[in-house]
């Protein structure tokens, strides 16, 4: 990942405005420490700090066409720029750079193109012949995005709030398989897949085309000129990443280059479920395993920085944010620039256990489009923010484009969840990686229950949460939540201390009204709270707020078990008595 920065039409070619946009552009440094480049053409400055992916040497931005007259400054990955090329054979590049193409295909086709590029990206373009430009985010927002609006008619955009928080009026996340044209003065969709309208689709399952689809999409996301590696947290998509690479890694360019032994990262509390399904994988497939242990405290420690970084105040998405901040700088420090991950299959799937009960396919299928339609805002941020943090690149297979195509025009009658017929969370991807002859996983590990990965790293990290938050919001403060937080009112200790740690960050309205909102029961859309009236008195994002699902529900702990948690050098004694839901099949 990189950072982007882009101060468009400010009326100010001053040499104070150029310093103060470079003062903006190093807040985006972490994502980018490899090279910084600021391009200005009157009032406009496109900045760019650098994580070198592909062609480390000669692939500084921002990039050109041949005469310099279109600009571009990039955040992202184009999986098929070598194919681009071959489309463009009258045009010369000056690098070696995936993200090159983006100006001469732009040169060729006009603000059209971008539905031709297959990868993640986030970018500005300039043509500097008439002062136009277009800005674009990839299909499910797996690049962070923001735009904003200054008093002086400029037009903003930034990788991340903390590049123009301070010098904009207002601002706002730049919406996914979007396109920003300041020729037509506002933004248009150009991603229009069948999906989106959440018709109900309904061809026939066929494992082997699913198979095939993701095999591809993870193949894809091997083209890398640095070291690199996957996560491996020992559930059902983690795994199948790291099987399907470790397969075909070997012949690869990326394999001659650093080796045909694929590396795998794991991280959680000492004992965690996620740490030892992890190394099982890893010795399954011979990797070299990397464990990483933390500390309740350490997590509670890293709490205020990752929420710098991430930039949200969600619960869950601090929860799971902070041990992936964690690992990654410990990732990093191994020499490592680029991983490869397990984030989306939940959604495309139903793979929340939640989705145990929706009460038809319709539902089913529609609760699977909303939560794609979200992912920029919760999965795909944590993802890409916690990693860039550190200078580390997150790859997401399951969201490519021609994958989510195929996956989203199954019949969803096959996806859901029939327990008495053997069909748990995410059937249809487990049969489809079910080979007797040539296994990808072990089937203990194939049919694995989902795990939330702010549950799976350990159970404790967020009762230690729980109690941590406890220490420093009293009951006092609660009763005044509504007029401190009138909008996304913080209804848990937890929440509001996470929430009096971002206001302090990014105080204005336009930073709070970019987080997400609404009730939730293990990690549900507010709509699909409605598809059980209990749900509403146990809004609880983790995973084991499903009662009656969850192996390690809360209902399995004792009603009144008493645990003592060290938190911030105390020894709180604790009752764990966490109320539940019950989810009945």
């Amino acid at each position: 990942m990189c950072g982007i920065l882009a101060v468009l039409g400010c009326s100010d070619d001053s040499q104070a405005k150029r310093v103060r946009v470079l003062e903006l552009s190093r807040r985006l440094k972490h994502r980018g420490p490899d090279w910084s480049g600021l391009y200005q053409h009157g009032d406009c400055y496109l900045a760019h700090q650098r994580l070198a992916i592909i062609d480390p040497a000669s692939g500084d931005q921002p990039l050109f066409n041949e005469d310099k007259s279109i600009v571009v400054t990039v955040n992202g990955e184009i999986y098929n720029h070598e194919d681009l090329r071959k489309r463009l054979p009258n045009h010369k590049f000056r690098t070696g750079s995936d993200c090159d193409v983006i100006a001469h295909l732009y040169e060729e086709y006009g603000e059209d193109f971008v539905d031709m590029l297959d990868g993640m990206f986030s970018f500005v373009l300039l043509d500097t012949r008439d002062n136009s430009f277009i800005v674009a985010r990839d299909a499910i927002g797996i690049t962070s995005l923001y735009i904003g609006w200054g008093l002086d008619g400029s037009i903003w955009i930034s990788s991340e709030l903390k590049g123009l928080n301070d010098d904009c009026e207002h601002f706002e996340c730049f919406p996914p398989g979007h396109l920003y044209s300041s020729k037509e003065g506002g933004l248009r969709r150009w991603y229009n897949p069948h999906w989106f309208s959440e018709s109900i689709p309904s061809t026939p399952y066929d494992p082997l085309v699913l198979r095939r689809a993701f095999e591809n999409a993870v193949i894809k996301r091997l083209m890398t000129d640095v070291p690199f590696g996957v996560l491996l947290s020992g559930g059902l998509d983690s795994s199948l990443v790291a099987s399907i690479t470790a397969r075909h890694l070997a012949g690869t360019r990326a394999a001659k280059q650093w080796g045909a032994q694929l590396h795998s990262f794991c991280v959680g509390l000492e004992g965690s479920p996620d740490l030892k399904a992890g190394k099982e994988v890893a010795d399954y497939l011979g990797t070299v395993h990397h464990e990483f242990h933390f500390t309740v405290q350490d997590g509670i420690d890293a709490i205020e920085e990752v929420i710098y970084h991430i930039e949200s105040y969600d619960v869950t998405t601090i929860r799971a944010s902070t041990p992936m901040f964690l690992m990654a700088r410990k990732i990093k420090s191994l020499g490592v620039k680029m991983v490869i991950s397990g984030e989306g299959s939940d959604e495309i799937f139903g793979g929340y256990l939640y989705f145990h009960k929706a009460p038809n396919k319709e539902e089913f299928h529609k609760e699977t489009c909303r939560k794609i339609k979200a992912l920029h805002q919760y999965d795909c941020l944590r993802a890409n923010k916690s990693t860039s943090a550190w200078g580390l690149e997150a790859r997401v297979p399951f969201l490519d484009k021609e994958f989510i195509n195929v996956a989203m025009a199954i019949d969803p009658e096959s996806k859901m969840i029939k327990r008495d017929e053997g069909r748990i969370e995410k059937w249809v991807l487990r049969k489809a990686f079910d080979d007797e002859e040539r296994p990808y996983l072990p089937k203990h590990i194939l049919y694995r229950q989902k795990e939330q990965f702010s549950d799976g790293v350990g159970y404790s990290w967020i009762d230690g949460l729980k109690a941590h938050a406890a220490l420093h919001v009293t009951n006092k403060m609660m009763l005044n939540a509504e007029r401190i937080y009138p909008h996304n009112t913080p209804t848990t200790k937890e929440a509001y201390y996470y929430r009096m740690i971002f206001e302090r960050f990014f105080p204005q309205n336009s930073a709070r009204l970019s987080v997400p909102g609404g009730a939730s029961i293990a990690c549900s859309t507010a709509k699909a709270v409605e598809w059980d009236e209990a749900w509403s008195k146990n809004l609880d994002p983790s995973g084991r707020a499903a009662l009656g699902v969850h192996q390690s529900a809360y209902e399995n702990q004792a009603a009144s078990v008493s645990n003592t948690l060290i938190i911030d050098n105390v020894p709180l004694k604790m009752e764990v008595s966490t109320p539940g839901v019950a989810i009945l099949s």
